[in-house]
């Protein structure tokens, strides 16, 4: 009688999921690029349309407002149009609103701009991680939503880097014309390029209305939602207003104040896809979205209150956390869902989390400075910072 022995392999990830992963991250790059052209060049602007902080701010809120509204609905535009049409929808907006905005001359079409982008951003930000989920199983997930969560640190530190230089040389439309620009060319790439994997015929059947209200009263997801708003209102906070604070109170000049506060989120291009990797090896996403908060809680006490090399430390040390919560929600999300078909609303609930705490991060804080001043400001992110983490811990997943 001859034995069989049946071996369990590990779920094979198909070589063409590399290449949508890496055509699927361009296009997410292009929403931040077009972002995050606000904080490097907000003296500029604000000098230009005559702006107060709070003003300025609305500039970055504006742009997340319209991925808010979208990011429930962008699940569904998913399921209904796929990821190739959804990606090309997005991208077409992020180019449309950034040609719009280079012909600006006063707030309101600045901002009428602004929107459209954001269009863009509420789009890619759900499509991406989705698409990726469709091409690796979910037990391969960790690298590569590790690497696609650099997709918001690499667009703005870019833009850190480059917007001071173009808008001394050229004007700050310049920078408006150069991230339509990139748009255009990713969009025709990704056009050519993205595609859906093969699959079984039951996956492809429409999914039914109690399959997506599944998706919209799981508390988990939520959870994950709302932990993420507390990570982008700080974050956006922060970055929003850190080169102004470091210009205008520090003594820098722009571009030496956009390079410094570019080095956290630069660090976040290695952290991000290391937390991803360690999530895997560990078996846990809990410990990547939970325990970085209470850090990041006590670092809270330091960013207005220290001067040279400390600033330095500090943005070094906040980059290496930065990257683990985005990578681990981004990840734990399908996890949580449980249904892979539903992992496109999963994520929207999870990007409506996001898209919250970049509308109210900067308004909010903006103001507080008016108010309070920096120091307190920054303070006032503390509790914010502790809310994730309790309601990190409260997520079920493993």
């Amino acid at each position: 009688m001859e034995n069989k022995t049946v071996q369990q392999s590990s779920p094979v990830v198909p070589a063409y999921a590399w290449v949508i992963l890496a055509i699927v991250f361009l296009a997410s790059v292009c929403a931040p690029l077009n972002q995050n052209k606000v904080p490097p060049l907000m003296p500029i602007l604000m000098d230009a349309f005559q702006l107060n902080l709070s003003q300025a701010g609305s500039l970055m809120s504006v742009f997340a407002i319209t991925g808010l509204i979208l990011s429930l609905p962008a699940g569904f535009i998913l399921q209904r149009l796929g990821p190739k049409i959804s990606g090309l929808i997005a991208l077409s907006s992020l180019g449309f609103g950034a040609v719009m905005g280079a012909f600006a001359h006063n707030l309101a079409f600045l901002l009428a701009g602004r929107v459209i982008e954001g269009i863009g951003m509420g789009l890619i930000a759900v499509v991406a991680p989705a698409t990726i989920a469709m091409w690796f199983p979910p037990e391969k997930q960790g690298i590569p939503m590790g690497l696609w969560a650099t997709w918001v640190p690499l667009g703005n530190v870019t833009m850190l880097l480059v917007a001071p230089a173009l808008a001394t040389a050229f004007g700050w439309q310049s920078v408006w014309w150069v991230g339509a620009g990139v748009t255009l060319v990713i969009l025709v790439l990704y056009g050519f390029l993205v595609r859906v994997p093969p699959v079984k015929a039951e996956d492809l059947e429409q999914q039914h209305f109690h399959l997506q209200f599944k998706a919209l009263i799981n508390r988990d997801v939520w959870l994950l939602g709302f932990m993420f708003a507390c990570t982008t209102f700080t974050f956006m906070g922060i970055n929003t207003f850190y080169p102004t604070y470091l210009s205008e109170v520090r003594g820098y000049n722009l571009q030496q104040a956009s390079q410094i506060a570019s080095i956290s989120t630069g660090l976040v291009l290695i952290s991000a896809p290391l937390a991803g990797w360690l999530s895997d090896k560990v078996g846990s996403r809990k410990l990547f979205f939970t325990f970085p908060y209470l850090i990041l809680a006590l670092m809270m006490l330091l960013p207005f209150n220290i001067t040279g090399w400390q600033i330095y430390a500090y943005l070094i040390v906040l980059g290496c956390l930065a990257g683990a919560v985005p990578t681990a929600t981004f990840a734990a999300a399908p996890e949580v869902i449980g249904d892979p078909r539903l992992s496109g609303l999963a994520l929207g609930i999870v990007m409506f989390g996001q898209n919250l705490g970049m509308v109210i991060g900067p308004l909010v804080f903006g103001g507080l400075v008016e108010k309070l001043g920096w120091a307190q400001a920054g303070y006032l992110l503390i509790p914010v910072l502790l809310l994730g983490f309790i309601l990190g811990r409260m997520v079920n997943i493993r």
